[in-house]
């Protein structure tokens, strides 16, 4: 994608606690980062969740719904949580966040986030936009 959408990203930042985010393609690859978040680290970010994801629509039978489309994947650490959503045509948006976030605001906010996403990737940023 040749539209940088990282500007987009750091509003995940504004959410106190979150630490990163990474938005990634449906083949694994980093398609964009917030700013502090090491390039390197990114790409493993995004091959790693890309994989998640898989394994996350694999159990949807689990739930007793075969095939239901995918939305969501929480992981949760000692010292933090990873939450991992469906971003629309076919990216995914993983944030990083601290163990102390709030997890309604998170969820919430990255849900915005996701439709803005969402809304840019199918209509492509203008080249005269202003992004600050």
């Amino acid at each position: 994608m040749s539209d940088d959408l990282s500007w987009m990203l750091e509003d995940a930042l504004q959410i106190p606690h979150a630490l990163h985010a990474v938005l990634i393609s449906a083949d694994g690859l980093q398609m964009s980062r917030t700013a502090e978040f090491d390039r390197g680290d990114a790409d493993k970010v995004a091959a790693a969740v890309s994989g998640l994801q898989s394994l996350s629509r694999a159990v949807s039978f689990f739930c007793g719904e075969h095939g239901a489309n995918w939305r969501q994947t929480l992981i949760e650490f000692d010292g933090g949580w990873v939450f991992l959503n469906a971003a629309g045509g076919g990216s995914y948006l993983a944030v990083a966040a601290s163990a102390d976030v709030d997890m309604q605001d998170i969820t919430y906010r990255m849900q915005q986030l996701v439709s803005r996403l969402g809304k840019a990737m199918s209509t492509g940023i203008r080249g005269d936009a202003v992004t600050s």
